[in-house]
């Protein structure tokens, strides 16, 4: 990999709970290696109250943040990625952009907090279950040796953190499938998903 920062995209469906968790993660943890990005699709246009307040609660900036469109980093004047990641199965499902930079590319599925209806404290604790959760792959992630691995062997591993702690969609009881809509939306687009695209390179 190029020397200097390395531009890591996260993406979830809203861009309003998960994908702004991670970034916020990886700002502080990968500060000086690496620079984060977050976008959905399509974006709510607003990020949850609780992505803000469990990161702060953390220690994590809560400042700076919004919700986006992933087509703010497919455009060709866009920083080029060096990972992206997809943090919930409707992202991973949608017809795929064509990143510049052709990331290294992984699926980290994480159950939607901002899904969850009940009490506020059954939200918080869901909000704070995804926090540890993505904290604990992103971890992972900082800690591999990236310099030693080939692109293949670089994938395979990013693959391995994204099944850290199962995965969202097992965690909902549902399988691993994409769901109807967003096949159809991939279809219809042309391109492939973002699930089938990355497959295609392992």
């Amino acid at each position: 990999m190029a020397s200097g920062l390395l531009n890591v995209l996260f993406l979830g469906a809203g861009n309003t709970a998960r994908s702004v968790l991670a970034e916020a993660i990886l700002r502080k943890d990968g500060a000086g290696r690496f620079n984060p990005f977050s976008a959905g699709s399509p974006p709510k246009g607003v990020v949850n109250p609780l992505a803000l307040s469990t990161r702060a609660a953390h220690g994590y900036p809560a400042e700076g943040f919004r919700s986006k469109s992933w087509d703010e980093f497919a455009a060709p004047e866009s920083p080029a990625m060096n990972f992206a990641f997809t943090v919930c199965d409707d992202a991973a499902g949608e017809a795929c952009p064509f990143w510049p930079g052709h990331p290294a590319t992984a699926h980290w599925g994480v159950a939607d907090p901002a899904a969850v209806v009940g009490p506020d404290t059954e939200k918080a604790r869901a909000f704070e279950t995804a926090f540890r959760l993505l904290r604990d792959r992103i971890a992972a992630f900082l800690a591999l040796p990236r310099a030693a691995l080939d692109p293949a062997a670089l994938i395979a591993r990013l693959r391995e953190i994204g099944r850290m702690g199962g995965d969202a969609a097992r965690a909902r009881g549902v399988s691993g499938a994409e769901p109807l809509a967003r096949r159809s939306l991939a279809r219809a687009s042309g391109r492939p998903s973002c699930r089938r695209a990355w497959s295609a390179r392992a």
